[in-house]
């Protein structure tokens, strides 16, 4: 009997994925975590989530991890000369086998 009650409790909720666990699961059925990688015996309160603080600036976010700039929305002037270059290629070699 010491062998249950050492046993790490499931939690309802997956601290990691937030899906629910089964009862007596040995790992979370979505993510798979389990005592070793994420459940603690504080596991229900929480604390495995990485949720960000209460003063996140998801554009600030943005801004750092892709840079600030704007990305032109278009397509620059060489790949358009490119492809127009391939087509004509094309062509011609399609046309050289039929002649």
């Amino acid at each position: 009997m010491a062998y249950l009650n050492s046993r790490p409790r499931t939690p309802e909720v997956c601290p990691v994925c937030g899906e629910d666990v089964p009862p007596r699961a040995q790992a979370c059925p979505e993510c798979g975590a389990d005592h070793n990688s994420g459940w603690r015996r504080d596991a229900e309160d929480g604390e495995g989530l990485a949720l960000p603080d209460e003063d996140f600036n998801y554009d600030e976010f943005v801004a750092r991890e892709f840079g600030g700039g704007v990305k032109p929305a278009g397509i620059r002037p060489i790949w358009w000369i490119t492809a127009v270059i391939l087509l004509a290629a094309m062509l011609a070699g399609a046309a050289s086998l039929v002649f």
